[in-house]
């Protein structure tokens, strides 16, 4: 599943921010700037995602 971020505004004007196929804390690094730009942050909810640990493929040459 490729992430995404999605967002959702209530007639009332709430607004949820989710963070879907992210895993680890690469969800809060990726909703960062939108927490941020719409200011007053009331709730948080870590989903199980959040606990599991994110996959980078990493290369290093060593050269003699």
């Amino acid at each position: 599943m490729k992430p995404t971020i999605e967002v959702v505004v209530s007639p009332m004007g709430d607004i949820v921010i989710e963070a879907v196929g992210f895993k680890g804390a690469d969800c809060e690094q990726a909703t960062r700037f939108l927490e941020e730009a719409l200011g007053v942050l009331t709730a948080k909810t870590r989903k199980p995602e959040y606990h599991q640990t994110s996959t980078r493929a990493t290369q290093q040459h060593l050269t003699s």
